[in-house]
């Protein structure tokens, strides 16, 4: 209605008229509005908020526009007032010629929604053209017989303008021979012609001068004007004369350039000069003119342009055949054109959106396009098709247009991108289709988490490995992308030995790298169970956890270490005791060392490196025991030295020694006199606790010796030779300094008994151990014992005696096939 009240004054008829008209479209669901053409840009057409319900701020919040095809946009939105105002100057006869009512349609989208609605505007003529003759000048020739009341057509006049702007009335001056008439056609056209009102005289008056005026029916009223030349000529009593009235043909829009159409045929009935005729087209517009020529001797149409069905599917031709003495037929020539499928579908996109999340629920829209073909028929038919496997299907909406929309719930991590080929096919024959491609980009959500290439890893380093060295790398993978598929690595909050895992290991968040922050000791500990994780960044986070086992791999970085002898802790000296009876093989003593290490780095080789006596002893590659390897002669020294080697199979291979004192001598006293005569510095402060320790173990020798005489006699059917003292413990020199002397490794009465004595002075202890037969390779310290002492059998750890109101220590060592014993005193 806002459309009607902007509308200039008109008559009541015309007013009426329109407000039928717009209550028409509303009952049938359509928005119609008019308005007068050549208004200026900007004018208001309709309401468009108010008769769609809303408010003019939601034009801009919903996205409402307009949607036009196939010409320059029109009409626009005005986003503050919610009216349809004009884009521009619109005029009526551009847009439509002579058709009436002048109807322009496009279509309102709500964006959000994706919904049309068909709009309607009826473009009013206004009087803007005044009528015009196609010729401002005509020369006409009319024999002088010719009867009164005759009629001769005149120019062709044209009116843009339609209804009562267009061409009402004649008028002619100039002759009081002539008047004009109007002849009308069917499709409200208006031909004039000139009728003769009196008889010509040639003679008389030759030539006559007209002024032909044509007027419309606006207001105010425009006219146009043509000169007319009448010059009457002499008799003649034929005119040419068609064939037919009319003539019809129908032909096909891709008729090639310059073919014959069809040829027109007038015969005259005279002869000589006045039966030659000439073809003309008469009454053409100036398109016409352009598309067909007319050969004017033979009468033969044909085309000078490519026909367009689409363009113009009819023509009308009006075609004049005239005598040399001017005497003229008219016939008219009507040509159809045919269509054909030459037009393929044309696609366009109203609105789309290039990504999409891939949880969107199925029947989520994705894009709305609309489909023509320029065709007619069967050729305008459009039917639009995609692929079938792809997880989308096409909706039809009205007016040709349709819903790209899914079909299924989408997955990125199986495809990430689709590339949608949208056919428009029409039913021509053959049929001619169109294809477009919609790029559509699949949103990632976070809906996979971090997964490690195994289940578990194993990791293995070498001890003493440098700190914040990088020891292994991790890796997960994110099916995800962007954020959701950036990984972030962290280690389980752990300990080991009550010490948090982040003080052994750390873990580079970004690249999954695994730094050791400490030197590792493979004898400290030798694995490490830890837990990794892996997170993203997606809202909510996921995350995903892999155990991982380190190993700590031993090195050869542990020496040997000798447990016996044990060299004491106040620099005293051990002895070991060899009787000069003592067969090849004899068993002095036996070096007992252990390695941290593991493996082949633990596997200990016994050599002897030095003795001050070359080939009297020889020591166990694997055992080491230390053994007499010839029989003792009278030459050889009493004091013997040692040094054994202890050497590990490691790469590089470690080594520790240790040096031995065998004493050599034929009976303990002896020993005791010899042990007397060596070379040992004194203390003065220390010489008389000297001389009591020689007479306690001269003492205890001597008990001892009985007690062994009494038992040769009672095993003498078992024994045939005897061994002497075994090996001492503890070395005997420095006993100025140390106040120690040591024997130890006293063998005797066949191989099945033995003993040691150890005796200190100024130790204040007193120790009897007996140990088992075939003394072990690797012995086992006693806590109970101190650690100058022999290392002990667990068996004998319990007689560990001390003795604080003593002054001397007796230290006896002995073993029977079975079972120990203990030598009294």
């Amino acid at each position: 209605m806002a459309a009607l009240q902007r509308r200039p004054p008109c008559c009541e008829l015309l007013l009426l008229l329109n407000l039928l008209w717009w209550l028409w479209g509303s009952e049938a669901g359509q928005l119609r509005y008019s308005i007068p053409e050549e208004v200026e840009k900007g004018s208001f057409v309709g309401s468009i908020a108010k008769d769609l319900g809303l408010q003019p701020r939601e034009l801009a919040e919903r996205g409402i526009r307009v949607i036009s095809r196939g010409r320059s946009q029109l009409f626009s939105l005005n986003q503050r007032s919610g009216s349809l105002i004009t884009a521009g100057r619109i005029d009526r006869e551009e847009l439509c010629a002579q058709s009436t009512p002048c109807l322009v349609s496009f279509n309102i989208l709500v964006e959000d929604k994706l919904n049309l609605y068909p709009v309607e505007v009826e473009i009013v003529d206004i009087n803007d053209n005044a009528p015009r003759f196609l010729k401002e000048e005509m020369e006409l020739k009319i024999l002088e017989n010719a009867a009164p009341s005759s009629h001769f057509l005149l120019m062709d006049v044209y009116d843009p303008d339609v209804g009562v702007n267009s061409i009402q009335s004649f008028k002619l001056s100039g002759s009081s021979h002539f008047s004009v008439h109007v002849q009308s056609q069917d499709q409200g056209a208006k031909y004039p012609e000139l009728v003769l009102e009196h008889s010509l005289d040639r003679e008389e008056e030759a030539v006559h001068h007209l002024v032909l005026v044509a007027m419309d029916g606006g207001d105010p009223v425009r006219t146009g004007m043509a000169r007319i030349l009448v010059t009457v000529v002499d008799v003649n009593d034929n005119a040419p004369v068609f064939t037919q009235p009319i003539y019809r043909v129908s032909v096909p829009e891709n008729l090639p350039v310059g073919t014959r159409v069809l040829t027109v045929n007038a015969t005259d009935q005279d002869e000589g000069v006045h039966a030659e005729k000439t073809y003309s087209f008469v009454r053409i517009t100036e398109e016409i003119s352009r598309i067909f020529c007319l050969d004017p001797l033979t009468g033969e149409i044909s085309t000078s342009e490519t026909l367009d069905y689409e363009v113009s599917r009819f023509y009308e031709l009006d075609v004049e055949a005239r005598d040399q003495p001017g005497l003229q037929d008219r016939a008219k020539v009507l040509i159809t054109i045919l269509d054909v499928n030459d037009n393929a579908p044309e696609v366009v996109v109203t609105s789309g959106s290039r990504a999409i999340a891939e949880n969107a629920p199925p029947g989520t829209v994705i894009a709305l396009f609309q489909v023509y073909d320029k065709d007619s028929e069967r050729n305008g038919l459009v039917i639009c098709s995609i692929s079938e496997s792809l997880p989308f299907k096409l909706e039809e909406s009205l007016d040709n247009y349709f819903r790209l929309v899914t079909n299924t719930e989408l997955d990125r991590e199986q495809v990430s991108s689709y590339n949608i080929t949208v056919t428009a096919t029409d039913r021509g024959t053959p049929p001619l289709s169109t294809k477009i491609f919609i790029s559509l980009d699949v949103a990632d959500i976070n809906d996979n988490p971090p997964v490690f290439s195994r289940s578990s890893y194993s990791v293995y380093v070498p001890e003493n490995n440098p700190k914040g060295v990088s020891i292994f790398s991790l890796n997960a993978v994110d099916p995800d992308s962007e954020e959701n598929a950036e990984i972030i690595y962290s280690l389980a909050k752990e300990t080991l030995q009550e010490t948090p895992l982040s003080s052994f290991l750390s873990i580079n968040s970004i690249t999954g790298v695994l730094y050791a922050l400490c030197s590792f000791d493979y004898e400290q500990f030798r694995e490490l169970n830890l837990l990794v994780t892996a997170s993203d960044r997606g809202k909510p986070p996921l995350s995903s956890n892999v155990s991982l086992n380190l190993f700590v791999l031993d090195q050869n970085d542990n020496v040997p270490e000798i447990l016996y002898p044990v060299l004491p802790t106040d620099g005293s000296t051990g002895v070991e005791l060899a009787p000069r009876s003592a067969e090849p093989g004899y068993l002095v003593t036996k070096v007992v060392a252990v390695d941290k290490d593991s493996g082949q780095n633990a596997w200990l080789s016994y050599r002897l490196i030095k003795a001050s006596e070359p080939g009297l002893f020889s020591v166990g590659l694997h055992t080491g025991e230390v053994r007499t390897a010839r029989v003792l002669l009278d030459r050889d020294a009493l004091k013997q030295s040692l040094v054994v080697a202890v050497q590990d199979h490691g790469q590089p291979p470690l080594s520790a020694t240790v040096t031995l004192t065998v004493a050599v001598a034929s009976s303990i006293p002896e020993i005791l006199a010899d042990l007397g005569s060596l070379d040992l510095p004194h203390k003065s402060d220390d010489s008389s606790l000297t001389i009591y320790l020689v007479v306690a173990v001269a003492t205890v020798s001597c008990i001892f010796f009985a007690f062994v005489t009494g038992l040769l006699v009672l095993k003498l059917w078992h024994w045939h030779k005897s061994r002497l003292l075994k090996a001492t413990r503890k070395g005997v020199s420095n006993i100025s300094t140390s106040h120690f002397v040591g024997i130890d490794g006293v063998q005797a009465f066949l191989q099945t008994y033995s003993h040691e004595v150890s005796l200190t002075a100024d130790s204040r202890k007193s120790h009897l151990i007996f140990p088992q037969p075939n003394y072990a390779h690797t012995l086992i310290s006693q806590e109970g014992c101190e650690k100058n002492e022999p290392l002990l059998i667990q068996e004998d750890s319990a007689f560990c005696k001390e003795e604080d109101s003593l002054d001397q220590a007796i230290y006896i060592r002995g073993w029977t096939n079975s079972k120990p014993w203990i030598w009294p005193g």
